[in-house]
């Protein structure tokens, strides 16, 4: 059964809380899945192919990796009570409370985490002093401009690692990526066709993407970003507020090593925001027989009710 992740948010902070739903999607069995004699899919069958040789990244997908909870979360869910039997982590998925984590890759990018991006870069991010500012000052209110506590479009980051699961199409000359969460909708051109230079566009929530194969690896790059000075939603990379401005430039390395997960290196340029360019690796998981839920936010938003109108 799948479970739909709510966004809450305490004293501020997001977090993710799983709700069963009366009725589900109904079981359907995809073709082509690699199988043992019991049924079970085979994670580390090879990677299917499409009709021109390209790896197929196309599959509903859900975060592999885990990640320590920030203190004040800790301490809630550890009053709580572990009722999922995993410490101070909360109830997110039935996929992820199920799954092991897939094994540490040595030669990778240090693991991004979805409330700080560069929790596990030597140091932390390096951010230059107008991006530690604008952090301090998003912290400095409990982060209550997060764009995913305000049902509004996340940083790419923060979609990566959300919860709820995506779903890649992918055919010869567009890729599209769905994210259940917010119901997030993303075009990556893989027409040949060049990135606009910076300000030639409208500037998107999801900027403009371009992709391109490097013998079996994607390579996405994204420009023309809403930055930080768009907005308060605007411009954020993970729950505590780690910003990128209107000059990022975002290149993201896609590879599906096996059948049952896809490798997602992201790479943030932003002269305005960091000292230098910040790489971090992503991991997913393959979720089959699945297909992602219906998930409008607003159904959920509540701060309307509560704000007085003169």
């Amino acid at each position: 059964m799948r479970i739909l992740p709510l966004v809450v948010v305490f004293g501020g902070v997001v977090a993710t809380c799983s709700i069963p739903l009366a009725a589900q999607w109904p079981k359907y069995q995809e073709a082509g899945v690699p199988r043992d004699a019991e049924g079970r899919v085979r994670m580390d069958a090879p990677p299917p192919k499409t009709p021109d040789g390209k790896p197929d990244l196309s599959g509903v997908w859900m975060r592999a990796d885990r990640d320590p909870l920030p203190p004040e979360l800790a301490g809630l869910f550890e009053r709580r009570g572990d009722q999922a039997g995993r410490g101070n982590r909360p109830p997110i998925d039935a996929g992820e409370r199920v799954m092991a984590p897939f094994p540490p890759d040595p030669t990778a990018p240090p693991l991004a985490t979805f409330f700080e991006l560069g929790a596990n870069i030597p140091g932390g991010l390096p951010l230059t002093p107008w991006a530690a500012e604008l952090k301090k000052q998003r912290m400095a209110t409990d982060d209550r401009d997060n764009p995913d506590a305000n049902c509004m479009p996340m940083g790419f980051p923060q979609f990566h690692m959300q919860p709820q699961p995506r779903k890649i199409v992918q055919t010869p000359t567009l890729i599209v990526i769905v994210y259940e969460a917010n119901y997030g909708l993303r075009y990556i051109y893989t027409d040949g066709r060049k990135l606009p230079a910076q300000g030639d566009v409208l500037p998107w929530w999801y900027g403009y993407s371009v992709g391109r194969w490097e013998g079996d690896t994607l390579v996405v790059e994204t420009n023309n970003l809403r930055g930080a000075e768009d907005g308060p939603y605007d411009g954020w990379l993970d729950v505590r507020g780690s910003p990128y401005s209107e000059q990022a430039r975002i290149i993201e390395r896609f590879r599906r090593p096996i059948f049952g997960k896809l490798e997602i290196d992201f790479t943030i340029e932003d002269a305005k925001a960091y000292t230098k360019p910040v790489t971090v690796r992503i991991n997913q998981r393959v979720l089959v027989d699945e297909e992602p839920i219906e998930f409008v936010c607003n159904e959920n938003q509540q701060f309307r009710r509560r704000v007085k109108v003169d």
